[in-house]
């Protein structure tokens, strides 16, 4: 294409501000391709406008679930891209697929389908009997793409493998963090120490750090692993002093049971409002998710702010050994007897090594 190169993208869904981890994944990706090239972000009316972003921003799409099937956001967004002059229709996740099929066809434009998992496997993992259908409509969308980006190579390879594509028009663009280097020593003893007053953490004690979205199921599972496999094994040890502190928004009611575990060295903080602190501050992260799918941005963050993470495979998925060196311990998925030994064995006077910040730096 000989104009130059413009971009409109689809993100379906709250973004701005930026909190957890898929919502960072896209706001940085948009922050620094903004940078590069012109971008307008069509998204929905519960964004707030975001900030630092070169892009333009158009909360069009309304909040009604049906906004996935509205045949009238063909012409509203046609209307937009043809006075934008964009060249390409970028796509967050497959679901407007058919949109962006149909505007592709109309508008002579190029569709690029950003994934951040395969969505279809990641419901069959979940239990959702509908998976099948999701699969078929997944792999026509990328079928028709003209780029398509993963956010892992082991998603990539997936999709070639399964979805029949063409190997030049699929890429990965992993998940990337604003951290270009491990904070210092002196902060995260800094942080470590107002963790203790917060949370009344005596010093002898490691503190053990989960944090996640706590109403996705793979989540709420891997809160079970840690209360009825995992945290059972690290009791019976006399020797490891610890705290668990377990961070998230979304807890169902049936977990206030948590509570209850506060005499099982078990502290649930719930929302915090600087999870950073506590990435910092924490000695471990550990990481139990044995389902979903993609890159689980946690361990990303996690291996940034220099922690030790003991970590499934299903749940390292995407971060090389090769960069992440002996901060990453992979345990089998379900081995909770090697994820307890992993916890009590780990060394986490080790550091992550530059390579890494070289991988996931924006």
């Amino acid at each position: 294409m000989n104009k130059p190169t413009n971009i409109t993208a689809i993100v379906p869904y709250q973004v701005f501000p930026a909190k957890m981890g898929g919502q960072k994944g896209i706001a940085f990706f948009y922050r620094y391709l903004s940078r590069l090239i012109p971008v307008t972000i069509i998204s929905t009316a519960n964004n707030q406008t975001p900030e630092n972003m070169d892009a333009h921003f158009l909360p069009v799409l309304g909040n009604n679930k049906l906004r996935y099937i509205n045949p009238f956001l063909f012409f509203k967004i046609r209307k937009i891209l043809e006075g934008n002059k964009s060249t390409h229709l970028m796509l967050e996740h497959p679901y407007y697929g058919w949109l962006g099929w149909l505007l592709q066809k109309s508008c002579n434009i190029k569709l690029v389908v950003h994934s951040h998992n395969i969505e279809s496997v990641r419901f069959k993992s979940t239990g959702r009997w509908w998976w099948p259908i999701l699969w078929r409509y997944e792999k026509w969308v990328h079928r028709q793409a003209d780029i398509n980006f993963f956010i892992t190579d082991e998603d990539r390879e997936f999709a070639l493998r399964n979805f029949k594509l063409d190997p030049e028009k699929c890429h990965c663009i992993t998940y990337g963090f604003e951290i270009s280097a491990p904070p210092l020593s002196a902060e995260k003893l800094e942080s470590k120490n107002k963790l203790q007053q917060i949370h009344g953490i005596d010093p002898a004690e490691k503190i053990l750090l989960f944090n996640g979205t706590l109403d996705y199921k793979p989540n709420q599972d891997a809160i079970d692993s840690i209360l009825n496999q995992i945290n059972p094994i690290l009791l019976s040890n006399e020797k490891l002093k610890y705290k668990i502190i377990i961070c998230g928004k979304g807890l169902q009611a049936s977990y206030d049971e948590l509570k209850a575990f506060s005499a099982k060295n078990i502290i649930y903080a719930g929302f915090v409002d600087d999870i950073n602190l506590y990435f910092k501050g924490a000695d471990i992260f550990i990481n139990p998710v044995i389902e979903g799918g993609g890159i689980k941005t946690k361990v990303v963050e996690a291996l940034g702010y220099d922690l030790t993470v003991i970590s499934t495979r299903s749940g390292a998925i995407g971060i090389p050994h090769s960069i992440s060196g002996k901060k990453l311990y992979n345990v089998t998925d379900s081995d909770w007897q090697g994820f307890a030994n992993a916890i009590i064995q780990a060394d986490t006077a080790e550091k992550i090594p530059a390579s890494f910040f070289e991988q996931f730096y924006w």
